[in-house]
């Protein structure tokens, strides 16, 4: 019994050695920092014709490619000063042969792991690139 006490203390203090460790680290907080841009850029696979075409959308607009309707709701990257980390919350709606309108994605996308959360469609596929501040798109007109 007296081993697995001291055991015991033994793997308890170094829990708490580790814990005060980790935190003991000072803040940085420009690792923090994360950038909210204005377009979010995505590419998009027709599977019928095997096109695939890179499209500008401004966050909170929607942009039609093909049946799909994509609406980037934000898309945050990191200061160049940082590992490259570029997310966006995109909403996904398909058109469907009876012209309703059905959600089929609505998440996040990050654009290091474009298989992670990409909208796969029988005929569409949608992935996020990167996120930027302007595009030679004209911006949608605030009216």
């Amino acid at each position: 019994m007296k081993f697995f006490r001291s055991s015991w203390f033994n793997n308890a203090a170094l829990g708490i050695l580790a814990l005060l460790i980790s935190t003991s680290a000072p803040f940085n907080p420009a690792q923090a920092q994360k950038i909210a841009n204005t377009v979010a850029v995505f590419s998009g696979l027709d599977k019928i014709t095997g096109r695939i075409i890179t499209f500008d959308v401004y966050v909170d607009e929607t942009v039609q490619f093909g049946a799909l309707q994509v609406t980037p709701r934000v898309c945050y990257s990191r200061p160049a000063t940082e590992a490259t980390k570029t997310t966006s919350f995109i909403e996904v709606d398909e058109i469907t042969l009876e012209r309703k309108i059905r959600r089929i994605f609505t998440g996040w996308m990050f654009a290091d792991s474009p298989g992670l959360n990409a909208v796969e469609h029988p005929v569409y596929d949608v992935w996020l690139i990167d996120c930027k501040m302007d595009s030679s798109v004209a911006a949608p007109s605030s009216g």
